[in-house]
């Protein structure tokens, strides 16, 4: 009798045990409905179509997550200063919100491999007959002011010891100085360029190649201690690669060939 009790004793505590340490993904699962946390302020990437339908690429990376589970894909709106709290509240499953993989960030939640990388580009006038970035010296360039590419920028323009930089309040007035001829060049993330240059608001501008700064990589992020659903997330992305889902996607929203997401020496 006493060793039937504790026989059942030990299952009943295996069984909490189990129940306790479910995954959020079996949650996400049994719930039917993954729900994304996604900038819609930031084209290509997220924003709003005139229907007000959320549309980028973002919104179509949570819609590929969503339906790989079997679930309905819900986008949350979610400004970038609120993208972990509105993990942390509770009020989404998953970060797809070009997230930056910061070691700061990983203390708090858990970050996927990359399944995106900002890249710099040159956007030039093309009268101004700059090619590549190394043609920029000795030219009138921009960037917005206090963006990492305005600083990079700025300081490459001392180096070169040639050539005139000039800070900008916003990317929109950047493109138009360039599309008026007042600067030549300007280097922004590659999405960035992109997604101006569809617009159609800034004729005789091109992108023209790429620049010599850090790759921005972003990641996914859930929480920190859901081990199965970040390690479900890192598959999934490695077969979005895969399958030319990633290159799809790219190029359907941004443009061109979609960058490596990989870090020569570290993983391919």
């Amino acid at each position: 009798m006493k060793t039937a009790t504790i026989a059942f004793g030990l299952f009943v505590a295996a069984a909490c045990a189990s129940q306790a340490q479910a995954d959020k993904l079996d949650d996400i699962i049994s719930s039917g409905t993954l729900r994304c946390a996604v900038v819609l302020d930031f084209p290509p990437m997220g924003s709003r179509d005139e229907a007000n339908n959320p549309i980028g690429f973002d919104v179509d990376y949570c819609n590929d997550l969503a339906k790989i589970l079997g679930v309905t894909a819900e986008i949350v709106e979610t400004p970038f200063p609120e993208r972990i709290p509105a993990l942390m509240s509770g009020r989404v499953d998953v970060g797809v919100a070009s997230t930056s993989d910061t070691l700061e960030r990983a203390k708090t939640v858990g970050m996927t491999i990359p399944y995106f990388a900002f890249e710099m580009a040159v956007t030039a006038n093309e009268k101004s007959g700059i090619k590549s970035f190394d043609e920029m010296k000795g030219k009138t360039v921009g960037a917005t002011a206090g963006t990492y590419e305005a600083l990079a920028l700025e300081k490459q323009v001392k180096a070169w010891g040639s050539g005139e930089f000039r800070p900008y309040q916003t990317q929109a007035d950047v493109f138009l100085a360039i599309s008026q001829g007042q600067i030549d060049a300007t280097v922004s993330t590659s999405t960035v360029a992109q997604a101006n240059i569809k617009t159609g608001k800034f004729p005789g501008i091109a992108v023209v190649g790429k620049a010599p700064f850090d790759t921005d990589y972003v990641s996914l992020f859930a929480g920190r201690e859901d081990y199965g659903l970040i390690n479900y997330l890192n598959l999934f992305i490695n077969q979005q690669v895969r399958t030319g889902r990633y290159a799809e996607l790219y190029k359907k929203w941004v443009g061109g060939d979609a960058p490596d997401l990989t870090v020569n020496g570290i993983y391919r």
